[in-house]
């Protein structure tokens, strides 16, 4: 299928909403509910899973059971669905689970669809606060309390006046905790804890880099596309493609990614 058809592109648009749209109401009825329950999905440490989860990956997959049925779908609670289009669909339904349930507005929705080359289009949307980030197919936009604008990365040129994010001071390994470190002694200001929103305030232009490590292609194919069509990189920690997830650079634009890839590249080996 052709990704240069005006009249795709815009299905696939349309699509993206549509998911976003069901996402919202799926996760908002239990989001700060008291009592929700979340089972472990991670032996020896704490990975939950929340009926919102379930139920708005759910909600999205019925959607293109009708809309998109020849294409392919990844979600992080039922896996994989084979497709024939060439198109995949990648969807987290909450990124950010450990700060739902902690009633924090930072989680999000993440939808993206691609081809084996990447992510083209994605979607970042924050139920609760009401924002959506959109980037792909010629379009980088946000909408929300604040109405629709469009998308912009900064042009922060050092690291000495860099705004960097990572969701877990930990961040993995030891080594790739020591290369973070290494960074953040580097930057201006070093804060933790947004999950997927971090990735759309790169993309909004009010921070400069996003580090983290032990990423999977649902965690970061949609920041990508948003990332991205705002004017930003997203890379591994090597300069390669990202879209499959692992070690995670993302930067608002060539020269503090440069700066950053240096640092982590020495620092990780």
């Amino acid at each position: 299928m052709s990704l240069d058809d005006a009249q795709t592109r815009q299905e696939l648009i349309e699509t993206a909403h549509a998911l976003a749209e069901a996402a919202r109401a799926a996760t908002l009825k239990h989001f700060r509910t008291p009592g929700l329950a979340a089972d472990n999905k991670l032996a020896g440490g704490f990975d939950p899973v929340t009926a919102a989860d379930r139920e708005a990956e759910a909600a999205m997959r019925a959607i293109l059971a009708e809309r998109r049925p020849d294409d392919a779908i990844l979600g992080e609670e039922y896996g994989v669905q084979a497709g024939t289009s060439g198109l995949t669909w990648v969807l987290d339904p909450v990124d950010g689970t450990r700060s739902f349930l902690s009633g924090t507005p930072t989680w999000g929705v993440l939808i993206a669809v691609g081809d084996a080359g990447g992510p083209k289009l994605g979607v970042i949307d924050q139920p609760f606060i009401g924002e959506r980030f959109v980037g792909g197919f010629g379009t980088a936009e946000v909408t929300g309390p604040m109405g629709r604008h469009g998308l912009a990365t900064r042009t922060t040129a050092g690291l000495d006046t860099a705004i960097l994010f990572t969701t877990f001071p930990e961040v993995g390994t030891e080594a790739e905790r020591a290369a973070f470190q290494a960074l953040a002694g580097r930057v201006k200001l070093t804060r933790y804890g947004l999950d997927c929103y971090a990735y759309a305030l790169v993309a909004a232009g009010q921070i400069d880099l996003v580090v983290e490590a032990g990423l999977q292609a649902y965690d970061v194919q949609a920041p990508i596309a948003v990332i991205e069509a705002a004017g930003g990189i997203v890379t591994d920690w090597q300069g390669r493609p990202a879209h499959d997830g692992g070690r995670i650079l993302a930067a608002a634009n060539a020269q503090i990614h440069a700066a950053a890839l240096a640092v982590l590249r020495s620092a990780a080996g």
